[in-house]
């Protein structure tokens, strides 16, 4: 199937929210119904996995895969060499080469789940197998010469960064950035680089190298830099990241997170991160108080599903069920086996807390406890001197919850 078969992704982009600037619309929506188009979106691997903000990107990039047209996920270990400024008030912590290496392998695996890598109608390439063997005079010489200072500090990542100061290491981010976009231009064809809306001057940067270099067209696109309604950024809880990697962040958590969204995002996070059809999001957003639940079901399931596939989602789909609706499978629940005689020694309940993942530290355990906001069974936890007894566990196991949507279950084992 060809994309003249399909929907064109201009199309896509605009009625599922990800959409915001495009350098030439009408051009692009022309490129899209005459070819097979190749876009590419780069990610820096400044961490050994992508967060949850990290489905944009990867979503877009599945659209166009879906739709017949050809993916490229550029993993930057040359450009995460020198640290992307954009959106950044301050210098991002360099990484070393080991490092850096260490996590473009993890990212490009993490990023083959989503992307089909293995027959060619995607492509995976770090951007270090032509940054590093940058000669730095005839870099200057044949592309430092097409830019304009006054023009790249006109741009907001430089602007917002000038006010703290701005290295000279970074303000080459956006020379190696465009170059990168002309090496993919040169190689496979690329005509399309997309990114966040705070990518827009690297991105145009990108298509005006092509131009001058090449005397050729190419497009640049952003989506929305996104925010949840209440204001926190995507992919962020009070606990930290949201991780796409399920030793980081197991999916049954995964899936908490995305159940327990805010009521005024559902319908916009179902556009932007599932596929199901425009039809049955509407649907599902016209839900009204209880019943939006079997919304917020289909998000935080097809999220986990396209995250770490069908069985993961059940099996978190089932555990939450068991754990909040006291329907579904116990065992689902996520679960730490204790040691009968430890407990019948004495654990104090805010080591199990920790221990556990339901809190952070101690401390904020005893605030919890104090708060109320802690349970042990029916048994509302007071103080951090509090134990937990064998006369808490009903048939060799016990539901510690923290407030209405945190659960984790203990269950009793002999040595």
């Amino acid at each position: 199937m060809t994309s003249l078969d399909l929907k064109n992704p201009v199309d896509i982009f605009k009625e599922r929210g990800f959409f915001k600037q495009c350098t030439d619309e009408g051009k692009l929506r022309d490129l899209f119904d005459s070819n097979p188009v190749t876009a590419y979106i780069g990610f820096d691997p400044t961490a050994p996995s992508l967060h949850a903000g990290g489905m944009i990107p990867l979503m877009a990039l599945m659209h166009l895969e879906r739709a017949g047209h050809r993916p490229i996920a550029v993993v930057g270990g040359g450009t995460g060499l020198v640290g992307d400024p954009s959106g950044k008030t301050e210098q991002r912590q360099l990484l070393t080469r080991e490092r850096l290496r260490e996590n473009y392998k993890a990212l490009r695996t993490q990023i083959g789940r989503f992307l089909n890598f293995d027959d060619g109608s995607a492509i995976s390439v770090d951007n270090a197998d032509w940054i590093e063997k940058l000669n730095y005079i005839e870099f200057l010489r044949d592309i430092g010469r097409h830019f304009s200072v006054n023009k790249m500090l006109s741009y907001e990542a430089y602007k917002m960064r000038m006010k703290k100061g701005l290295s000279f290491l970074e303000f080459n981010y956006q020379l190696l950035q465009a170059y990168d976009f002309l090496v993919l231009f040169q190689r496979y064809g690329c005509q399309l680089q997309m990114g966040g809306d705070d990518q827009w001057g690297n991105i145009v940067a990108g298509t005006d190298l092509i131009r001058r270099v090449t005397g050729e067209e190419a497009f640049g696109l952003t989506f929305p830099l996104l925010e949840t309604a209440s204001g926190a950024k995507m992919g962020k809880t009070a606990k930290g990241a949201v991780w796409l990697d399920p030793d980081m962040c197991p999916p049954y958590d995964y899936y908490q997170y995305w159940v327990n969204v805010d009521d005024r995002d559902v319908e916009r996070f179902l556009r932007l991160f599932t596929f199901l059809p425009i039809a049955e999001i509407q649907r599902l957003s016209g839900l009204q108080g209880a019943a939006l639940r079997e919304a917020k079901e289909a998000l935080a399931f097809e999220a986990t599903k396209i995250c770490h596939g069908q069985a993961a989602a059940e099996k978190a789909r089932d555990g939450a069920r068991a754990a909040f609706a006291g329907q579904g499978n116990a065992e689902n629940i996520p679960s730490t086996p204790v040691v009968k005689e430890s407990i019948e020694k004495g654990l104090r309940a805010n080591e199990l807390f920790v221990e556990t993942g339901l809190c952070d530290s101690k401390g904020q355990a005893a605030k919890l406890f104090k708060s109320g906001a802690a349970w042990v069974g029916e048994r509302k936890l007071k103080d951090h001197n509090e134990f937990i007894s064998l006369d808490d566990f009903i048939e060799g196991q016990v539901l510690l919850r923290v407030g209405k949507k945190r659960r984790h279950r203990l269950v009793l084992k002999n040595r």
